[in-house]
């Protein structure tokens, strides 16, 4: 990845770049679990040693909101091939103009994805660090998580309903809160985190991030794991 002292951020060929500076105090915890965790403390799913894998990006996107800290989320679209219905992180799939996959291709394919599903303006947000790669085996993708301050907030909102359902955020005060915390239970015995936001179950992928982030920034309350939500069989 490509470091610099500012933050540079721009259309689909300009330059990206991850910069620490001038970020809100609150994010310290989670620019220092950037920068130590390691793959198999986020997942057990990681990247086929051999290469293969559709190469891809989310944003992990921290603003300041009315209630503090928050994240931004998305809700797919029922109608999608993977993932149908399921609240994720803006991302998806590298394009060949987002450029080299092991360098700065995941930055820039993260902030496109982002403006392209949510309308977002990528020239208000500093991208300040990636977390190790990581793999969904049902869709073979292959994602970094790249992590990203609202340092500028834009208006958001669904784009194409084809694509997304609905553009939300939530506080993280929401998901730390132990109420708001389950165990997805997947019909094929498959355990993983969930949470109970903004009237909508975050499981999966992305609450196994968003549940391992707030753990290795020490924002993490002790909540009931028994507490179980069994998922349709169609997830």
């Amino acid at each position: 990845m490509t470091h610099s002292s500012k933050a540079q951020t721009g259309g689909p060929r300009g330059d990206v770049a991850l910069s620490k500076e001038g970020l809100p105090e609150w994010l310290g915890p989670v620019v220092r679990a950037a920068e130590t965790v390691q793959p198999l403390q986020l997942s057990r799913f990681l990247p086929p040693e051999n290469g293969t894998g559709r190469q891809s990006a989310v944003l992990i996107l921290f603003g300041e909101g009315a209630q503090g800290p928050e994240l931004l989320l998305m809700e797919r679209a029922g109608s999608l091939r993977s993932h149908a219905g399921q609240p994720s992180f803006p991302g998806g799939a590298l394009d060949p103009e987002d450029g080299d996959p092991k360098a700065d291709g995941p930055l820039r394919a993260a902030l496109r994805e982002a403006e392209e599903e949510t309308g977002l303006e990528q020239a208000g947000v500093q991208l300040f660090g990636v977390l190790p790669r990581l793999y969904i085996p049902v869709s073979k993708f292959v994602v970094t998580p790249v992590l990203g301050w609202w340092r500028e907030p834009s208006p958001v909102g669904v784009v194409d309903p084809n694509e997304t359902a609905r553009v939300f955020t939530v506080p993280v005060a929401d998901l730390t809160n132990p109420a708001n915390r389950a165990t997805a239970v997947h019909p094929s015995g498959h355990r993983g985190p969930a949470f109970l936001v903004e009237s909508t179950l975050v499981w999966g992928f992305t609450a196994g991030v968003i549940d391992r982030l707030l753990h290795y920034a020490g924002w993490e309350r002790s909540w009931d794991r028994e507490k179980l939500v069994p998922l349709d069989w169609r997830s």
